[in-house]
């Protein structure tokens, strides 16, 4: 089969090689660049059998149906809280994903704002840029060694953060509502968790069920001495509960990758010294970047050449 008989609509930004390698499979229709984008779509609807896609836009019901002819949706990510996988099922099409290639990056980042939220370092580095320090010592900070590190979620990234916490000695408390770990302590639900350590950190997926999970009642369980971490998906958070917190000094702070609407981070968050903001860039290195895309284009180019995906959603 010539692939480039193929065509392809891109609805979101991709990496650049990525589109270029896209570019040389396919006939590709960006609707992401496009300027009128209903006048691409009612042109090119008919003819679309794929669809590229990152994780955090997804694909809504809308769009699946406006495709008639699409077979196969390869998402460059691995959240599927954006992606209606009720109407891609119902349409009988194939949805794909880049799991586990991006869970040691996801982890290293929750272990660095765990380390600069306890230890303040971003504060520290700002006190030192300053010229501060001639004015008196910097602060004493919290020591993250041997503290518990309740973990919301025990997947891949879930596990691979465990396994960095326990080089710190921290025993590991986790809620996880279907995966089970011998080796660790369970709690049954997101509060009691919450309660029972000294940062939590999330790690589960977004989406209906864990909306809002981390309200006031969770901020309250983890307390004065307690850090939230956010690596997931900023839905699982009730923002405005968690300002409320750190305004009331109801937890020692919160380091966040994460947010509600991206890329728009409520000005409240900005006056906490105690808060560390990252600009969702938890899998934004070189190498992961290129092995999920690599993975994506894969999805796509093993399905059209030989009817064969390597992760698909189930």
């Amino acid at each position: 089969m010539n692939t480039k008989d193929i065509n392809v609509m891109v609805i979101s930004a991709l990496p650049p090689v990525m589109l270029a390698e896209l570019e040389q499979l396919f006939t590709i229709h960006n609707y992401w660049l496009a300027d009128d984008k209903a006048d691409l779509l009612r042109k090119t609807a008919i003819s679309i059998k794929g669809v590229v896609t990152r994780s955090h836009l997804g694909i809504d019901a809308h769009m699946i149906n406006a495709l008639p002819s699409l077979e196969i949706i390869s998402i460059f990510g691995v959240g599927l809280d954006a992606v209606d996988l009720t109407a891609a099922k119902q349409r009988g099409i194939i949805v794909t994903h880049t799991p586990r290639v991006l869970s040691e990056c996801v982890a290293d980042t929750a272990l660095a704002l765990m380390l600069n939220v306890s230890r303040r370092y971003c504060e520290a580095d700002r006190f030192s840029r300053s010229n501060t320090w001639v004015k008196g010592p910097f602060p004493a900070s919290s020591r993250m060694h041997g503290k518990i590190c309740g973990i919301a979620g025990l997947g891949h990234v879930g596990h691979a953060v465990a396994k960095r916490a326990q080089a710190f000695n921290m025993p590991i408390h986790y809620f996880d509502p279907y995966l089970q770990d011998a080796g660790f302590k369970r709690f049954d639900s997101v509060t009691a968790l919450a309660e029972s350590c000294d940062f939590l950190v999330l790690t589960l997926p977004g989406g209906a069920d864990t909306f809002h999970l981390v309200g006031s009642e969770v901020l309250a369980a983890l307390g004065k001495e307690g850090i939230l971490v956010n690596v997931a998906r900023g839905s699982i958070v009730d923002t405005s509960a968690l300002i409320n917190a750190l305004k009331n000094n109801e937890i020692l702070g919160a380091g966040l990758d994460v947010f509600e609407d991206e890329p728009n981070i409520p000005d409240e968050l900005f006056q906490f010294d105690n808060v560390v903001l990252f600009p969702h860039l938890a899998s934004n290195t070189h190498e992961t970047r290129t092995d999920m895309a690599n993975l994506a284009l894969n999805n796509i180019k093993g399905y059209f050449e030989r009817g064969e995906v390597l992760t698909p959603v189930k």
